[in-house]
């Protein structure tokens, strides 16, 4: 352990110093050779909060909500002025954040729930992996499809969803009291919603109400302990402080001066900062912080209908969609010793740049689709210019809620927009009008084509929405309910389970068939690294009946085209496709598995 920090401390300094954003122009030889540019890799620790506005935090001019410990984060790094989401809400940025690019890229262009993570390259957790760190996820998911969870993408560990808390009626009656006392609107429709669950209380093993951020801020540091010794990728993306912060605890809150509604929201930002002093503490404790990058952000603007704040700038969600603060929000990245202190970075950056970041810091080959740059030169100084001189939004889903669909541009301190494709565009000038009240594009045409010409060249590197593919039915939640960690390592032992197995395959085949021609059917594969080599089993059927079947072998990510003879007896009855990743595959079949199924077709 004292070797590795001795090591690691030694030698990070002279590493990101050449600072590109793709890890060719990062440090030489030990980078050819797929070696650690640390010698030993840092750790990195991602804590993406959910709702969290830019105006919420010590760094950024909050007065009411102290947050201590976020603030030693940035007098221990950088603070990001103009740090923008590649897409919001929830889900769309949690995509691009996983894929470290804009998540129009894989069909995303709104929430687009259960929209499938793509399989032809790597996660964020399955790059992480393959470089060598021990990779574990805590708190919300809202990713992927069905059967897409954190153990299936790359995770080695995550921590599993303890049982929440049960209101009894008298409770619930008290808990209503409290929020009409302070203001909260339409009190009954959010209690209906509680079914007497609780949102943010677990019950422990021991049979306590604790409050879940603190519950997910203990599994942080017990992941941290059980890795001390070997590099670690942590995501901690706690719930918090998504809605409704109504339960947030008299002993958080009144730490706080905020009034009304906010005073809820306020309670619950003080929950998170409380854990970043635990992450901070542990590290500490371990003689790892000088050897551990930790980036802090949120996943999309304030919760506008909780009181919280994008000042100086306007939005946010809910109401604000259609302004920069639902995009715009916190971001401070530390890792002492090489990026500065106590310094900001006013130039654009994004989510998609965390990827591209930590794959430089991990010293693996970095993937060539990624849209982010690696970071720290930018915020060493040491790298001319801004590490994104345009940035993007395009939600255009038309399934989506309308409020959510927006299209914009920024650069420099402008903000170009409108709510749809077909509008007008509207200038803003941020600097001079941050809450955009004044359109200013017919006294700054040449800035408008400017904007609006690099708009349409990245428009067309992406492709047309489809609607989301059906959602699978799963017979187990994404995230294990109960105590502890889900391990990807307790599912190997040489097989998949029969439980998982379907969940890593897809499938693809022809709508039409033809008796006594050749069909080809696809299968793309995202077997996470720790599985090894699986057969992948793939059947022809009738009904319940095997017609044929093919049985063949893969690991990793990648597709298989596999061509099946449609026998001429079968003409006029239908036929359908099924594939399963797996040991063994004898009386699955009889099992209500997961497994990806193609629809019946008929045979001509």
């Amino acid at each position: 352990m004292k070797n590795r920090l001795k090591c690691a401390k030694s030698l990070k300094r002279v590493a990101l110093l050449c600072g590109a954003g793709i890890a060719a122009s990062f440090v030489p030889a030990a980078m050819a050779a797929g070696q650690g540019a640390f010698g030993n890799k840092p750790n990195v620790v991602l804590l993406f909060i959910d709702d969290l506005g830019y105006g919420d935090i010590g760094p950024y001019g909050c007065k009411d909500i102290p947050t201590p410990n976020i603030d030693k984060l940035a007098e221990t790094g950088v603070v990001c002025t103009s740090f923008h989401v590649a897409s919001a809400p929830c889900s769309p940025s949690r995509h691009a954040l996983m894929m470290g690019e804009y998540a129009q890229r894989s069909g995303k262009f709104g929430m687009a729930r259960g929209q499938p993570l793509p399989s032809d390259r790597p996660t964020m957790a399955q790059f992480m992996s393959d470089a060598g760190y021990a990779t574990g996820q805590i708190g919300k998911w809202d990713l992927g499809d069905s059967t897409q969870g954190p153990l299936s993408v790359g995770f080695d560990e995550t921590r599993k969803n303890a049982p929440m808390k049960k209101y009894s009626p008298d409770e619930l009656k008290a808990l209503e009291e409290r929020m009409v006392k302070h203001g909260v609107k339409n009190t009954k429709a959010l209690l209906k919603k509680y079914k007497q669950s609780s949102r943010f209380f677990v019950k422990t093993p021991d049979g306590k109400d604790q409050w879940l951020t603190d519950y997910d801020g203990d599994m942080m540091v017990d992941f941290v302990k059980r890795h001390k010794d070997e590099p670690f990728f942590l995501y901690f993306s706690p719930n918090a402080v998504h809605s409704p912060s109504m339960e947030a605890p008299e002993s958080y809150i009144n730490r706080t001066t905020a009034k009304g509604v906010r005073r809820f929201l306020a309670g619950a930002i003080v929950s998170v900062d409380d854990q970043v002093g635990k992450l901070l503490k542990v590290l500490d404790e371990y003689g790892l912080r000088e050897n551990t990058l930790i980036v802090f952000a949120s996943d999309n603007g304030a919760n506008l209908d909780e009181g919280g704040s994008s000042t100086p700038y306007a939005g946010g969600k809910h109401g604000g969609t259609q302004q920069v603060g639902w995009v715009r929000v916190p971001c401070i990245y530390s890792y002492p010793g090489v990026i500065p202190a106590g310094k900001r970075y006013d130039g654009l950056n994004s989510s998609f740049d965390f990827f591209s970041t930590f794959a430089v810091v991990s010293g693996h080959p970095v993937p060539g689709n990624l849209d982010g740059v690696n970071m720290i030169p930018h915020l060493q100084g040491k790298k001319t210019g801004v590490a994104h001189e345009f940035l993007f939004q395009l939600n255009c889903d038309p399934s989506d809620m309308a409020h959510r669909n927006v299209v914009a541009v920024r650069w420099k301190d402008w903000r170009l927009y409108r709510k749809s494709e077909t509008d007008q565009w509207q200038l803003f000038d941020l600097n001079a009008d941050p809450k955009e009240t004044k359109d200013v594009s017919d006294a700054h045409p040449e800035v408008v084509k400017r904007m609006d010409e690099e708009f349409g060249n990245w428009r067309k590197t992406l492709p047309e929405w489809k609607p989301i593919p059906p959602r699978k039915k799963r017979d187990t939640p994404l995230i294990p309910q109960g105590y502890g960690w889900a391990s990807a390592k307790e599912q190997a032992s040489g097989r998949v389970p029969a439980k998982e197995a379907g969940n890593y395959l897809t499938l693809e085949a022809p709508k039409q068939l033809v008796a006594g021609s050749t069909v080809t059917v696809k299968i793309t594969h995202r077997i996470p690294s720790k599985l090894g080599e699986q057969k992948i089993h793939v059947t022809l059927k009738s009904g319940q009946k095997k017609v044929k079947r093919q049985v063949l072998k893969a690991k990793g990510t990648g597709t298989l085209d596999v061509s099946f003879l449609v026998p001429k007896e079968y003409a006029g009855k239908s036929l359908n496709f099924a594939a399963f990743a797996g040991e063994e595959y004898k009386q699955r079949l009889q099992k209500p598995l997961p497994q990806p199924l193609t629809e019946p077709v008929i045979v001509k």
